[in-house]
């Protein structure tokens, strides 16, 4: 159970998101799998399509040890919450098949992906009206910052596994956030902390050149762009 509440809280909690969930799947005429193919043009400009997945990260994947991981989720909320892995995967779910598109011009089709809703998570922690920035922390040290309106798009997850599989270490276990009308920069590998920010706050890549939106339809892939 989540360190900060009891069992019956969590259930509460719980019961809640699962709610929510139900009537937004309602309210857009969801059933089954979601299909997200953004824009009418599928490829973005400057990309090349590949059916490899190439591995680009910092050059530290942390070890996963399910016993002891959790992912915080905190900062400018009213209910912060620490979810062990069950806890995550308890969460109401959904599979998400996206294209997956990185700013170093490949781009994949077709992928995926299962997790919670970031909405979703959103709603168990009841961020306060302030809230409009999300940093994303990764368990190696990165981080990527987003506006709470990017991530609340119905297609962004907290994703734990890929293609029905538990996601390879190599791509990020044991979680990380998938938003597929962003860059992959956005989404963190690795995650381990979500917190809510009143102020927007670059992440390792936007104080290092990139840009800090990163819509791959317009080609936002450095900060002189902006």
């Amino acid at each position: 159970m989540p360190s900060d509440t009891n069992g019956e809280q969590f259930s509460a909690k719980y019961l809640h998101v699962k709610a929510r969930a139900v009537e937004r799947a309602r309210e857009r005429g969801e059933t089954g799998t979601r299909v997200a193919v953004p824009r009418t043009q599928r490829l973005p400009p400057g990309q090349y399509l590949t059916t490899k997945f190439p591995v680009l990260d910092l050059g530290v994947q942390p070890p996963f040890d399910p016993e002891t991981y959790r992912l915080k989720i905190d900062g400018a909320v009213r209910n912060p919450i620490s979810l062990t892995f069950d806890d995550l995967r308890a969460l109401p779910s959904i599979e998400l098949t996206a294209d997956f598109h990185c700013v170093t011009h490949w781009s994949q089709y077709d992928l995926n992906w299962t997790g919670v809703p970031f909405e979703s998570i959103a709603d168990l922690v009841d961020p306060i009206p302030e809230a409009t920035y999300v940093m994303q922390h990764a368990m190696e040290g990165y981080k990527t910052n987003n506006s709470l309106a990017e991530l609340s798009h119905p297609d962004v997850i907290v994703a734990y596994a890929l293609n029905g599989e538990p996601i390879p270490r190599e791509h990020g276990a044991p979680v990380r956030i998938i938003a597929p009308h962003l860059y992959a920069w956005k989404g963190a590998k690795f995650l381990n902390r979500i917190e809510f920010l009143t102020n927007d706050q670059r992440g390792f890549w936007e104080v290092n050149g990139y840009h800090n939106h990163a819509d791959p339809w317009t080609e936002e892939r450095f900060s002189k762009d902006e």
